[in-house]
């Protein structure tokens, strides 16, 4: 059960509603955490600044970082926000489950990215030596590594809001890795 509500679009400032209809016209509906971030004057718009940033990164390869990231921050929002996201940049069901596990076998680069960005949200930061060198090793480069991390702060952020908000999801709800791992 929700701790706190999903602010309406005439519940929110004039520079929210604005954003709100942005979104709408873009996504087709304003996503429940999105709104939520609506509470606040200021967020929405710089968290939309953060995660819409340029970067070295495409698209899938965030997508790789965004599950790692929700799988091990428990985030049941941004695992079914990201999975469904993910299988619009070509990822499989099977990928998917891989990449919240933090690996890819189907694709040594992306395994490297995977296990990086799980390794820097299981230790917070502390990352594993060896973890940081196959990640060299795979062809990625130190501007990869810092939009990576900064990548894994992005996805934190929202990984923190739902799991202290707990706003409905409204994505298909993906499955507990457990449940489709067992």
């Amino acid at each position: 059960m929700s701790t706190i509500n999903v602010p309406k679009r005439e519940e929110v400032s004039t520079a929210n509603q604005a954003i709100f209809d942005n979104l709408e016209k873009m996504v087709g509906f304003v996503p429940n955490l999105f709104a939520t971030y609506a509470h606040s004057e200021n967020a929405l718009g710089n968290y939309l600044s953060l995660s819409n940033a340029k970067t070295s990164l495409k698209a899938k390869e965030k997508e790789v970082v965004n599950l790692a990231v929700s799988q091990v921050n428990n985030c049941i929002y941004c695992l079914s926000a990201h999975t469904a996201i993910g299988k619009m940049n070509g990822f499989t069901d099977g990928q998917i489950l891989e990449l919240r596990a933090g690996k890819a076998s189907f694709d040594g680069k992306l395994d490297a990215l995977a296990r990086l960005a799980k390794n820097i949200t299981e230790n917070r930061g502390a990352t594993d030596e060896q973890v940081l060198d196959d990640f060299f090793a795979a062809g990625w480069t130190k501007e990869n590594m810092i939009d990576t991390i900064i990548l894994v702060g992005d996805k934190t952020i929202t990984n923190y809001i739902h799991r202290t908000t707990k706003v409905p999801v409204d994505f298909p709800e993906a499955q507990p890795l457990e449940a489709v791992e067992g």
